[in-house]
């Protein structure tokens, strides 16, 4: 950007950043946007291939994704990074079509170049793609489907064919039905009718090393992925009554540094009895409330698991 002060030009733009203007510029997004495009398009289809990346973490994604292996892609030119936030804006809005929605945009983007090319002017292109939108969403309009989501089979069909791509044929029908029986244990209707799916909220998938992928299912409750404090606290407990604390179990420990000064040897064992006492009266108002399972989220002593086993709770 130039402006005039006094006759002279001022150039409040920074010296090293390159600029284009004109068809140079034009050809350029282009480009941008096919290099983008040829980075996913083998990932479209029942014969896709998965790539394998290195996440800043050093950790390695494989993934047929187009969004997941976008999201990796570190880009500098301003039309590649309106094609990420294309397929960044397609996952949030409907969930599916990431990848084709950049290989169409790619596609697009290359038959726009011999308009270019003979001197047609971009507005002018730009409203012929206005109207082939428009037939498009009549043409869409007319293949719609009234879809019924009490109908388990259609509701099936569907879901396949957006998570198809994502797993093989054996483990396929599964990743449905989960998909769909979690879907189905969250939704709520408001008070306008409309239906709302909150999964970010109310769903989380829970990875847990060991068994076959078969092994996977949908819990109809909550899940803490810990074990219990004590060997000897009980595995299974029917018709619990939790207790949840954000408190934690064990002696409060000073805010800042504290030094304490003992000028005999039993001053030493009322200090320890006082920090016992201090936890036995927490553990009795806990066993008040007689729970049979307690969670916390902070540290639990070894003092408080001993109070606690005695009284049949497990935390």
């Amino acid at each position: 950007m130039a402006g005039r002060m006094g006759g002279a030009p001022v150039m409040v733009m920074n010296q090293k950043v390159q600029r284009e203007t004109g068809r140079k510029a034009q050809l350029s997004n282009i480009q941008a946007g096919k290099a983008v495009s040829e980075i996913i398009r083998t990932t479209l289809g029942p014969r896709s291939m998965l790539k394998m990346l290195l996440d800043p973490m050093g950790g390695i994604v494989m993934t047929n994704d187009g969004n997941s292996i976008l999201r990796e892609v570190d880009v500098s030119h301003p039309a590649a990074k309106s094609m990420i936030e294309l397929s960044r804006a397609q996952d949030e809005e409907v969930g599916d079509g990431t990848t084709s929605v950049i290989i169409l945009s790619g596609e697009i983007l290359c038959l726009a170049e011999p308009f270019l090319m003979r001197n047609i002017h971009p507005t002018v292109i730009v409203s012929g793609y206005n109207k082939a939108l428009q037939e498009a969403l009549v043409v869409c309009k007319q293949m719609a489907v009234p879809v019924d989501l009490d109908d388990t089979k259609q509701m099936t069909d569907i879901v396949r064919s957006t998570i198809g791509t994502k797993f093989s044929s054996r483990f396929g029908d599964q990743m449905v039905n989960l998909a769909l029986t979690a879907v189905r244990k969250v939704v709520k209707e408001g008070a306008d009718g409309k239906k709302e799916v909150d999964i970010k909220r109310y769903v989380k998938t829970e990875k847990i090393p060991g068994g076959e992928l078969s092994d996977c299912c949908v819990l109809n409750g909550v899940m803490f992925n810990k074990d219990v404090t004590h060997a000897k606290m009980r595995r299974r407990i029917e018709n619990p009554r939790v207790l949840l604390l954000d408190c934690p179990l064990e002696y409060k420990k000073g805010e800042s540094q504290t030094n304490v000064e003992i000028t005999k040897e039993e001053d030493w064992d009322t200090l320890l009895r006082m920090e016992e006492e201090y936890i036995e009266n927490m553990c009795a108002q806990i066993v008040a409330v007689k729970p049979d399972i307690v969670i916390t989220e902070k540290g639990v002593s070894d003092l408080a698991q001993h109070y606690l086993l005695d009284r049949k709770s497990v935390v």
